[in-house]
């Protein structure tokens, strides 16, 4: 065929395409490719993405596969476009088709903020959407939290309830409107609709529910207000009785606050951010980000984030939180308001009293919210699943969840489905699909019934979404977790194989799966506490790992934990356990005179009594804070580490202190060293420097040692130490220092969120496949 022929020879091909493209405008973006492009044909939504026909000129289609992902729709994320020759039909036209029902392997797309178009049409006072409270088109909106199944239409979500009016149909059918197949699309006249409630719940007569929320916050009042994944509370985070209100009805003593305020402009009066911050606070996934205080923030924010160096701060996601700073502004016609400094500071905190899952019912709101919200903006569009905020720190996640899921983690091979059903603190679950890693959104601590059931509803809900049926279920090896009980039942109940995993092994593996690493590696594994295989108190710990295997090279000098768990919440106990390593003991009751406690556990602590050994790095950074004074008892988990890390921040650089360390002969990392010297030292921000530089020193050190004996130069960190900016910095900058490679999380949490991601890995390691 020569050239001129083949340019104008007719072809037919069958294209699919994979990855996030269901519910962002893909198929109405492939009908305005076909028809720019005098293509005939087809496209429709499957379970396994959007399946195209499409027959025309060869250089036609060509130039349609190449711009499907080149071109394609703002949220969309195309994985692969596979192209494959079909029969040319002489068919004419180019049509969208009804979607076809399948087994699913794509995912649904995360919840994304309101877009600049529809932003637009928010606050156009001649629009028929004008503060319309549910806008959203193909490029925005819901899209997870409201997903009953695949694939993504309409009757599959919690918007089948609410019949379109003309004009959205019309919109809905027009494939050049930006609304074209929207699912969620709605307008005041179709619903859904805003109300307002009192504290006990009954309805208030109100002409405008956000203008009155807005009244009664600038009131000093708790507002609960329903969002996509869940309710928060809100208050001024001005008033600084509103938000000790909050915290005496929350029982969230010192725990940091998130603010939201209404753009990146307003939360520079109040916090730093570079390029990068700035970009992670107006990204569409609109995460709570971790940001420098400026000057005066906490004078400013009273009670926000007390003692802290970081404050957590986002800007709106939803049309309802975009309402209200419109409203507080004055409700100007357009956007530009939306770009300058605005004077509304809210609190926006998760609605889950008691550490239990965020709310997300509307009777539930009004049950377990009674006694802590003074009013409730509710709506009658239902969530279907519950989401909290994500928070990130640049570069790193702390908490994954709106905006992020089920986003895919795609591994080194695929493998068999997996279930992993994460840790006791800060538990997700993680279920495979091929080479794909579906990490659940944060479900919350397993020390309470409801946030146990939510880890069941959690894993069958995505189960159901996805189409995923587990082979194997992967656990932590503590028996007693209830991750792990469910874990035996769920594999019993279906006849599967089950797989216990060290803590800290998972840890690593975790890393190891996001950098598709399937080879050894060492692993510095730092946090506040884990299930050993010689059932100890693990937590400071340098592992080989290599797929499902591990050795233990070595592990930080233990410390004894005085009251066992207590000690844990009572920095004190671990300061006075390292003052007796210390052989000091004589000191602990004169150094802590407010413990009554004191003398009886330097009895113990002599008596070996009720006092087990822990290689924990998270008790080292509570001794060392303990030695300071900084925090005696801790209001929750992690903070007087969280408060000895703001205290070197804040002072700044120091040298590691020589000779502060000892790498002994059996491989323990031995920091009694440094510990005499903090013990002694009384410029408290001048102690937490020094005990960040020679820690992350002595980490480095340690891991360059077992490299060179076992041939090693790749490390990962994990755990949830390496949340410490300065450490993990610290750490790296001497590793690199020395030639070796460094993995750290960066799509997963290092804390326990990412245990149930290294939990399947592993489970798919030992497969062997």
């Amino acid at each position: 065929m020569t050239v001129a022929a083949r340019a104008t020879a007719v072809v037919c091909r069958r294209i699919r395409v994979r990855g996030q493209v269901q519910g962002v405008g893909f198929r109405p973006f492939v009908y305005r490719l076909a028809q720019e492009l005098n293509l005939a044909g087809w496209v429709r939504n499957d379970g396994e993405g959007v399946d195209i026909e499409v027959q025309g000129v060869v250089q036609a289609v060509e130039a349609l596969i190449v711009r499907l992902e080149m071109e394609a729709p703002p949220l969309a994320s195309v994985t692969a476009v596979e192209a494959s020759e079909a029969p040319v039909t002489g068919a004419g036209g180019f049509e969208i088709k009804v979607s076809r029902h399948g087994t699913a392997n794509t995912s649904v797309t995360p919840d994304g903020v309101t877009c600049p178009d529809c932003l637009a049409e928010l606050f156009d006072p001649a629009g028929r959407r004008w503060r319309h409270a549910f806008i959203n088109c193909t490029h925005c909106g819901p899209r997870y939290s409201l997903t009953r199944h695949l694939p993504y239409d309409r009757p599959q979500t919690s918007m089948a309830a609410f019949a379109m009016c003309p004009a959205c149909r019309a919109e809905y059918d027009d494939p050049a409107d930006r609304r074209f197949h929207a699912q969620p699309n709605a307008c005041p006249q179709c619903g859904p609709r805003l109300a307002l409630r009192d504290a006990e719940g009954g309805p208030l007569s109100v002409d405008d529910p956000i203008a009155e929320t807005l009244a009664r916050l600038q009131r000093g009042e708790i507002v609960a207000i329903k969002g996509l994944g869940g309710y928060h509370l809100a208050c001024d985070a001005t008033n600084a009785e509103a938000v000790a209100r909050l915290r005496e009805r929350k029982n969230r003593e010192e725990k940091p606050f998130a603010v939201m305020l209404a753009n990146a402009a307003s939360v520079a009066q109040f916090a730093e951010m570079n390029d990068a911050e700035r970009a992670l606070l107006e990204s569409r996934e609109r995460p709570v980000v971790l940001l420098q205080k400026r000057a005066g923030c906490d004078a400013a924010l009273p009670g926000v984030a007390p003692s802290l160096g970081e404050l957590g701060a986002m800007l709106p996601c939803t049309p309802i939180q975009f309402l209200l700073f419109h409203e507080a502004a004055g409700r100007p016609a357009g956007t530009a308001w939306s770009a300058v400094p605005q004077r509304l500071t809210l609190v926006m905190t998760s609605a889950n009293p008691g550490g239990e899952p965020i709310v997300r019912d509307d009777d539930e709101a009004l049950a377990r919210l009674d006694g802590i919200a003074d009013a409730f903006l509710m709506h009658d569009r239902e969530i279907v699943t519950r989401v909290d905020d994500s928070v990130v720190r640049a570069r790193q996640f702390i908490r994954r969840a709106r905006g992020f899921i089920p986003q895919p983690i795609r591994l080194a091979k695929p493998g068999p489905s997996v279930l992993g059903t994460g840790g006791f603190l800060k538990n997700t679950i993680c279920l495979t699909r091929g080479d794909e890693a579906f990490l659940s959104q944060h479900i919350g601590d397993l020390d309470n019934a409801p946030t146990c059931r939510a880890l069941e509803e959690t894993a069958q809900r995505l189960m159901d979404l996805l189409q995923i049926e587990p082979e194997i279920v992967a656990h932590d090896l503590h028996p007693d977790f209830h991750g792990t009980r469910f874990a035996a039942d769920f594999a019993r109940s279906r006849g599967l194989k089950s797989i216990a995993v060290q803590h800290h092994h998972a840890h690593i593996a975790a890393v190891a799966a996001e950098h598709g690493v399937t080879g050894p590696l060492l692993g510095l594994a730092l946090d506040g506490v884990g299930m050993g295989t010689d059932k100890g108190i693990w937590g400071g710990e340098l592992l080989a790992v290599d797929g499902e295997r591990f050795d233990r090279l070595g592990h930080l000098r233990e410390l004894a934990l005085p009251g066992g768990d207590k000690a844990a919440r009572e920095p004190w106990r671990m300061a006075a356990a390292a003052l007796f390593a210390l052989g000091r003991g004589g000191e602990i009751k004169a150094r802590f005179p407010q413990q009554r406690a004191a003398g009886a556990i330097a009895m113990m602590l002599g008596g070996n009594a009720h006092t087990p050994p822990t290689s924990s790095c998270g008790r080292l950074f509570d001794a060392a804070a303990g030695l300071a004074g900084l925090r005696e008892i801790a209001a929750y988990e992690g903070q007087a580490a969280m408060l000895y890390e703001s205290q070197a921040a804040q002072y700044g650089e120091v040298a590691p202190m020589p000779d502060g360390f000892v790498l002994n002969d059996d491989g323990t990392l031995d920091l009694l060293p440094l510990l005499s010297r903090l013990a002694d030292e009384r410029d408290a921000g001048f102690a937490a420097a020094l005990f960040h530089a020679t820690l992350s020193e002595a980490l480095a050190a340690w891991a360059v040692c077992a490299g060179a004996e076992c041939g090693l130069h790749r490390v990962a960190l994990g755990g949830g130490c390496f949340l410490n900016r300065i450490l993990s910095a610290g750490v790296r900058r001497c590793l690199e220092a020395k030639g070796f490679e460094v993995l750290e999380a960066r799509r997963a949490p290092p804390n326990d969120g990412g245990l149930s991601l290294g939990q399947a890995w592993i489970a798919q390691q030992a497969t062997g496949n």
